[in-house]
């Protein structure tokens, strides 16, 4: 079950990061992210009212905090991508969205098996070569440190909601897709950037908000089922989905790179579910 909402979770993130990248052609990225989050939060907040829960302190807190996170990374990430080289960023973030969790993980108590391990292992370069964008615009130098700190934001979202207890239902959920939203605004009004929605084309991101809420609410629910060190490295394969949409969609060419990473990607969930 982890495995199968794990995957889930990857599907809707690739899915709603494609529909994110056609918008943000045609408004600016922080609008975009800042009504693609609210619309989530909308959702999630519905979901929760009808699933129902008892949320502690403690899953509120956690929740806030995973909000916190997931606005920090779109923000650096959104900036790393708008001023840096494509191919230095994504991946760099991506990685990182992975290897925290795993981290965490496996210093609190997790002890996947060796099959398990392997396939983890396999999962990082996957990661890498898929999302691993051809960018020769000479303007385009570094991104680095945004794709750690994006990477840094996605990791402590994947590892706040990991901590949300099983009976908590989705209100964490929907306070952290507010936190997010908050945390978004906060960083590009710092930054100087537009994120007041203002055109037919900002508000059109709206439906990315049940993509955003089924992501991140499988995500939870899959870290209930199994080890946070697997499913978060399953759900960080999101850019294999956006790869494949895009391919079949827009009739981009799949590379060399990326058709080797989506085959290291098939392999190491194998590998995670047969251990």
């Amino acid at each position: 079950m982890a495995i199968v909402l794990s995957l889930v979770s990857a599907l809707a993130y690739g899915v709603s990061d494609f529909l994110g990248g056609i918008f943000s052609k045609r408004a600016p990225a922080w609008q975009i992210a800042v009504v693609g989050q609210t619309s989530s939060g909308v959702v999630s907040l519905v979901a929760a009212l009808v699933v129902g829960g008892s949320p502690t302190g403690h899953d509120l807190a956690f929740g806030a905090l995973a909000g916190l996170g997931a606005g920090f990374g779109v923000a650096f990430l959104y900036r790393g991508l708008s001023t840096a080289r494509m191919g230095v960023v994504a991946p760099i973030s991506a990685i990182g969205t992975a290897l925290i969790p795993v981290v965490v993980g496996v210093a609190t108590g997790d002890r996947p098996s060796t099959t398990v391990v392997i396939g983890i292992v396999l999962a990082f370069p996957a990661i890498a070569l898929i999302s691993r964008v051809v960018d020769d615009d000479p303007a385009h130098r570094g991104g680095v440190l945004d794709g750690v700190l994006a990477g840094l934001g996605f990791g402590l979202l994947f590892v706040s909601l990991g901590q949300v207890g099983d009976d908590a239902g989705l209100m964490p959920l929907a306070l952290s897709q507010v936190a997010s939203v908050v945390s978004v605004v906060v960083t590009a009004t710092v930054l100087r950037h537009a994120w007041v929605p203002r055109t037919r084309a900002a508000w059109s991101a709206v439906v990315m908000g049940p993509l955003g809420a089924v992501a991140q609410g499988a995500f939870l629910y899959a870290s209930h089922h199994g080890l946070l060190s697997v499913v978060s490295v399953i759900s960080s394969l999101y850019p294999a989905s956006t790869v494949v949409l895009a391919a079949v969609v827009l009739r981009e060419k799949i590379l060399r790179w990326q058709a080797v990473g989506l085959l290291a990607a098939a392999l190491a969930v194998a590998l995670v579910a047969a251990g």
